[in-house]
């Protein structure tokens, strides 16, 4: 049984600080292990078989292929496809494959431009893997996935019907490198069908980890030649999309382009033409075939219009998939380009820069942290907020833009075709003199009498979005949201400067100041304690002691009767109060612990009265966070949702009951650390952290 979340998530902040998720030590994806793995099956002598992603039609997935067709599928390793089978023969080149019956066109246009960067290639495709020497029948690749490098092991049993390949095939027979990429990658999107659709983006950052710039090519104002020509010399992948027409189906148009499809940028060139310079882009069509045949295509009489040398130097007829054609063809025939390079030198050509980088993984969660848009002006403060400070003399010099921002939305899905992106975008505000002494999440007075003195361009339904600022020297708040309030997922953010900054979340809970809450006092009543161990007796055994089924009674017949909206103190909930109340260790309460009880019983009914301001009978989770304020407690925003989860109701409600049985255990986990750790830390025995865990 997999390990609850909470405990993974705590697992996966110490693991990313020893490095463990980065490039030199990936993460391993199902945790398994591919050294270990291979290790076994050559001491075994046998095949490795990947459990994680079987050779089956649920891998294949639902749409691809007809029934007719699924039946006939043999899963086939590769030297039962083709007896001299090898890794990679002779290199790797985009001309080495052609894409299958597989709607992935942006996966294989973004390997097309993969192979123009051999540094880039060898991280996600390990070359020391053979098919002969040292051969098991396992395979390995690299991907970097929502802020962590991952490590995706599968066996080599590729999907054929009579004996050829379905998907992505290679135009030498005896070469497996891109099926075997192509296989790991469907494992960590879920299966092949959900590769289906897509945007070179989103491979290219998969394959990088690094900065992405996604350009609108009917946008005028751009200097797309300069931005290519920058990028062509920096160690990026390019790629670009032509758009889709009135059917979901890869049209060719009488042009030879293919409407709805991928492409990679394979190149740029200016040439003399007839006495005028002329700027080329090279385009290559991950089918292996098809090409434009306008303008500077192989057969285009514009190529009698160069020098000789010009003409020998770039053209090659041949239908490889691989065309030349104007920018302003470019342009116009095609509605995006997309570049991802690992550091954002090429966005403006300032390679001397010492770019920084700060990456913070954050979560919008319903009720808690997910405010929506400035528009919400209610609950716009309580998204994550995180303080940057920019600093040096360059910082705005020549209004060189210097602060370069992505927002990326993790998908909580297994499946890739499962995910729906929400609409995300971010403001910065500049931190004003009269609030740099201010600790801790901003208020909603900041935001209601600041504008922001930057943003994200809109608010997108896109994996990603990326804003590049100029930002003069100051402290600024970034907050990041959803655009609508009260919509949960994971985020990641991250902030590349040209100098030194200083970032970190504005949301930590020993640093939060709220507006002022009304908190509870109670004066301890000697006369009142008696009264109630008196009443205690009318309830309690010869021993004068009361169990679970005792308690259940009497707190909802009595001491909290025509308080609670639903139907009381559950069984397990006085269960879990007896134990984290019972100092002796009995099951039972006797009259001191139960007075103890019944005092706190009675703040935070105090507590939930006082701060339920809709006076609904219930807290909402704007609610929940000023009753801890009330109660005297610091809670951190993941906290709050996480106990928003556990003892909210679906609505995003809590009861009285499930707000009593929060505080009563919070208050008691609080003590139990303070009691058993050295301020910091806890060091238990198994024995020990089994004895506290499993009672209380």
């Amino acid at each position: 049984m997999p390990l609850p979340g909470a405990c993974l998530n705590i697992m996966e902040a110490r693991h990313k600080q020893k490095g463990y998720g980065s490039i030199s030590n990936p993460e391993r994806f199902f945790n398994q292990d591919f050294k270990n793995l291979k290790q076994y099956c050559l001491i075994k002598g046998v095949r490795y078989l990947d459990d994680m992603f079987p050779p089956d039609a649920k891998s294949i997935g639902q749409g691809i292929l007809k029934p007719s067709e699924l039946a006939h599928v043999m899963w086939l390793r590769p030297a039962q496809i083709a007896p001299d089978a090898e890794f990679v023969v002779d290199g790797y080149s985009r001309f080495d494959f052609g894409q299958g019956v597989l709607g992935n066109c942006w996966f294989l246009a973004s390997i097309g431009a993969l192979t123009f960067q051999n540094h880039i290639f060898q991280q996600v495709v390990p070359l020391d893997q053979k098919i002969k020497e040292n051969y098991c029948g396992i395979f390995h690749f690299r991907f970097w996935r929502f802020g962590r490098w991952v490590d995706v092991v599968i066996d080599d049993k590729l999907p054929t019907i009579n004996g050829r390949l379905i998907f992505v095939h290679s135009k030498d027979p005896n070469e497996f490198w891109p099926a075997l990429l192509e296989k790991a990658y469907a494992k960590v999107c879920g299966s092949y069908t959900d590769m289906t659709s897509g945007t070179p983006s989103e491979a290219m950052m998969d394959f990088t980890g690094g900065v992405h710039v996604c350009v609108q090519l009917s946008d005028t104002s751009s200097d797309v030649w300069g931005l290519i020509c920058r990028a062509g010399k920096s160690n990026t992948l390019m790629g670009c999309g032509t758009p889709q027409g009135e059917t979901s189906a890869n049209t060719v148009l009488p042009n030879g382009l293919v409407q709805g499809h991928a492409y990679t940028v394979t190149g740029v060139k200016e040439l003399i033409s007839q006495g005028k310079v002329v700027k080329l882009i090279r385009l290559w069509n991950p089918w292996g075939k098809g090409e434009w045949v306008g303008d500077w295509s192989d057969r285009s009489p514009m190529w009698d219009t160069v020098s000789s040398q010009d003409r020998q130097m770039c053209l090659s007829v041949a239908d490889d998939g691989e065309f030349w054609m104007a920018i302003e063809d470019f342009c116009k025939f095609y509605t995006d380009l997309d570049i991802c390079g690992l550091k954002p030198d090429f966005i403006d050509g300032k390679s001397s820069a010492q770019w920084k980088t700060s990456v913070y993984e954050g979560r919008w969660v319903a009720g808690t942290t997910a405010g929506g848009c400035i528009n919400n002006r209610d609950t716009f403060w309580t998204n994550p907020q995180y303080r940057i400070k920019v600093v040096g003399e360059n910082s705005e010099t020549n209004g060189e833009k210097n602060i370069l921002v992505s927002l990326m939305q993790k998908p909580d899905k297994r499946n890739r075709r499962l995910v729906q992106n929400l609409h995300i975008g971010f403001a910065v505000y500049l931190v004003t003199e009269d609030y740099k002494t201010q600790s801790g999440k901003f208020p909603a007075m900041f935001f209601n009498t600041h504008l922001p003195v930057a943003r994200s361009d809109k608010y997108m339904n896109a994996r990603e979005v990326i804003e590049f600022l100029m930002l003069k020297p100051g402290e600024y708040l970034i907050v990041p949201s959803t655009f609508r309030p009260n919509e949960t997922a994971s985020f990641i953010l991250t902030i590349h400067s040209r100098e030194e900054t200083c970032c970190y979340e504005n949301s930590n809970a020993n640093e939060q100041k709220y507006e002022p809450v009304e908190k509870v006092t109670k004066v301890k009543n000697h006369q009142d304690e008696e009264n109630k161990k008196t009443f205690f007796r009318q309830y309690s055994d010869k021993y004068e002691e009361v169990d679970a089924e005792q308690l259940q009674r009497v707190l909802n017949e009595n001491i909290l009767k025509g308080d609670m909206k639903s139907g009381g103190f559950s069984l397990d909930a006085c269960r879990s109060m007896v134990a984290l109340m019972d100092t002796s260790i009995t099951g039972k309460l006797n009259s001191e612990e139960f007075v103890r009880l019944w005092n706190k019983v009675t703040k935070y009914k105090e507590t939930f009265f006082l701060t339920d301001v809709s006076k609904t009978g219930t807290l909402s989770l704007s609610e929940l966070r000023n009753a801890f304020v009330a109660s005297g407690m610091k809670v951190a925003d993941d906290m709050l949702s996480l106990m928003a989860l556990r003892y909210g109701a679906s609505s995003g409600h809590m009861t009285l009951e499930c707000f009593i049985s929060l505080m009563i255990r919070l208050d008691c986990m609080k003590k139990i650390f303070k009691q058993l750790s050295d301020g910091k830390s806890i060091n238990l025995k198994e024995s020990e952290w089994m004895y506290v865990s499993m009672y209380t």
